[in-house]
């Protein structure tokens, strides 16, 4: 078949014009859904079994960060040539290896006896995530080619990506509480099999015709080593001065190698990310959006957790059940956009819309304080973010993917999770400075007391909160902005398929 865009089949059609996973859509996409949850919830699962491994394992302070760090370094350094290698390898080939991969490396994780088997075993599922992500996100875009359906199966993807992490708080507390700490490693080879054995039998290899890029090995190096320095001159940021070497150097070589990749993508004829991708206004704002949505929703869920349980005494387990009115309003609010908004209105009005609304909600909860409760202070905030965050996210995602070339999509699908990683280590970083040195300016001169400790870590919950309120508020003038009005008219219907 010439590669050239296919028409869309209509509702129904079992071909769906030669697309050999149209009859099996929704089993795909269920697959697909636990191998985001996955991937999703790894990030969060692991943060409340941290105090148990630690007891157990008997690793310092120091070394604890580095659990989470060493996954995000690996994640977020390796996205894009993950989703470079699912396009020149196959989709279903990457995304059954990241499987097996990260099902091997988690069971290495909960078996391990010390920290530096938990520590390979964390930058290993990074690594294996960085080909999954993208690979299933890409095969979600070229799985569903009817414009309507392909806005149901990107709310339920985005509710997924927008939830996990919420989810991975609450099967956290669960499996440490009940169980141990290793089932937050374990735990994820029951994903990863259910999600193998479904792939295997329900997904096809598509080739493509002519002859098969190579990889772009100056990109790739340019591209990983600038985005490992990134994540890591932030994730320094947490416990180093903004003016440590650590921290300020490696901001400064990140900037540079990604300047290096961007010049080199100019002018190479195989490029890790062609800058058509990135380029299109629409796939550009939707890119900026999932930034600046990871920064903010890293301060729901990271100084949250901590006031739910250091000020209103929550359990692990009671903080994750906390945060599920969040995640209901937030998977009506995605699968409502995507299959019923976005394909009448386009993204135009909903994705600042809904940047919006989670402004309001965080604006709302930047007004807790000591004698606030769950339900006078958290709830109502919670039901709100959920909503816009929903709202934005789903429908940014599609957009994101909307349009691309079948051998783009996977680089694409890798650029969104690449904004998501580099925004949540940038939030990492950014509203813990800013939530440190409020409390810090709100203890000088006064006599240190317990009440006094409690009022500055609220007020330094109360600066994230409203800084991140404002990041939203900025994402949505910005989104607004860059974002085409109408529905999208790319290079292909939604969805399209180019064999």
């Amino acid at each position: 078949m010439s590669e050239s865009t296919l028409a869309v089949a209509p509702p129904g059609d079992a071909r769906a014009d030669g697309n050999p996973h149209h009859s099996r859509r929704w089993l795909i996409l269920v697959m697909i859904g636990i191998a985001q949850l996955m991937v999703v919830l790894d990030a969060t699962v692991v943060n409340i079994a941290l105090p148990s491994a630690q007891v157990d394992l008997g690793f310092s302070n120091d070394a604890r960060q580095w659990v989470v760090t060493a996954y995000a370094l690996a994640f977020g350094s390796l996205l894009l040539l993950g989703g470079r290698l699912a396009d020149l390898f196959g989709r279903k080939n990457a995304f059954l290896v990241g499987l097996a991969g990260f099902a091997a490396v988690s069971a290495l994780g909960g078996a391990a006896a010390n920290i530096e088997m938990l520590l390979i075993a964390r930058a290993a599922q990074g690594v294996f995530g960085a080909l999954l992500a993208p690979a299933a996100l890409s095969l979600l875009t070229t799985t569903f080619t009817d414009p309507k359906e392909r806005g149901r199966a990107f709310g339920v993807f985005g509710a997924i990506g927008g939830g996990g992490a919420a989810i991975g708080l609450l099967l956290g507390g669960v499996l440490t509480e009940y169980l141990d700490w290793r089932w937050c490693m374990f735990v994820n080879i029951i994903f990863a099999v259910v999600a193998f054995v479904g792939g295997s039998f329900l997904l096809r290899r598509q080739e493509s015709e002519g002859p098969r890029p190579k990889l772009d090995l100056p990109g790739t190096i340019t591209a990983s080593a600038g985005l490992f320095a990134l994540v890591y001159g932030f994730a320094n940021a947490e416990s180093d001065s903004w003016s440590a070497v650590s921290v300020w150097g490696f901001l400064a070589a990140g900037v540079v190698l990604l300047g290096a990749f961007v010049w080199l993508q100019q002018r190479v004829s195989h490029p890790l990310l062609p800058l058509r991708v990135l380029l299109d206004r629409n796939r550009g704002g939707s890119y900026l959006a999932m930034f600046l949505l990871a920064i903010g929703m890293f301060a729901i869920f990271l100084f949250l957790t901590f006031y739910v349980q250091q000020n209103l005494k929550f359990t692990p387990i009671e903080s994750g059940v906390g945060f599920l009115p969040m995640v209901a309003t937030l998977m009506l609010s995605a699968t409502t956009a995507t299959a019923v908004l976005l394909p009448r209105f386009g993204p135009r009005p909903l994705v600042p819309t809904g940047m919006a609304i989670a402004a309001v909600g965080l604006f709302w909860l930047s007004g807790i304080g000591l004698d606030s409760t769950y339900t006078s202070g958290v709830l109502g905030p919670l039901l709100v973010m959920g909503f816009g965050i929903g709202l934005a996210m789903a429908p940014a995602m599609s957009v994101a993917t909307f349009g691309v070339e079948a051998h783009d999509a996977g680089v694409a699908s890798a650029a969104v999770n690449t904004m998501q990683q580099v925004g949540g280590s940038i939030g990492t970083a950014l509203l813990s400075t800013l939530a440190g040195n409020a409390a810090t300016a709100y203890l000088a001169g006064k006599v240190p007391t317990p009440q006094l400790a409690a009022e500055a870590a609220i007020e330094s919950y109360t600066t994230a909160f409203t800084w991140a309120a404002v990041i939203f508020a900025a994402g949505a003038v910005l989104s607004g902005l860059l974002l085409r009005p109408g529905v999208p008219k790319g290079e292909a219907a939604p969805g399209a398929v180019h064999m």
